[in-house]
């Protein structure tokens, strides 16, 4: 059983980027467009206004980048660290537990962008088709080359 949940470890990782990636985007989407219900039930956020229109912008690029695993580490790095933000100046000031001051969702956000910074993108992410690349022009790798040239 350990076996098989092994292998099957990339793609249970691959499939939690895309889920939180997705989810994220949605909410920058929802406040820079007006989509899905809007920012706040309705509307979207004023352009160039602090946080809200950088915190909607960060969301949704970061997410993208995120749900497409490219450059997944340092999206999800700069995600996270914008929730931690969102979560200690908007909602701990009201009361300390996330349940109680609304910040379930910052938390939450914040330590699932932790996580992917640590164990990176998973399987079906766009990383892995450069990282799949040929190391030089040529397109032989290094190890490979048996043209050595001798003097």
């Amino acid at each position: 059983m350990n076996t098989r949940l092994h292998h099957a470890q990339p793609y249970a990782i691959g499939l939690f980027r895309i889920v939180i990636g997705l989810l994220f985007a949605s909410h920058g989407a929802a406040s820079l467009f007006g989509v899905l219900g809007g920012a706040h039930g309705g509307g979207t956020v004023a352009t160039g206004i602090w946080p809200g229109w950088y915190a909607a912008a960060i969301q949704l690029v970061a997410g993208v980048l995120v749900l497409l695993g490219l450059g997944t580490r340092s999206a999800a790095f700069v995600a996270s660290g914008s929730m931690a933000y969102a979560y200690f100046t908007v909602h701990q000031p009201g009361a300390l537990w996330p349940l109680q001051n609304g910040g379930e969702a910052s938390a939450m956000f914040c330590w699932a962008f932790l996580l992917l910074v640590f164990t990176g993108p998973g399987a079906l992410a766009v990383d892995g088709l450069f990282a799949s690349r040929p190391a030089t022009s040529s397109g032989l790798r290094d190890e490979a080359r048996t043209d050595t040239v001798t003097a």
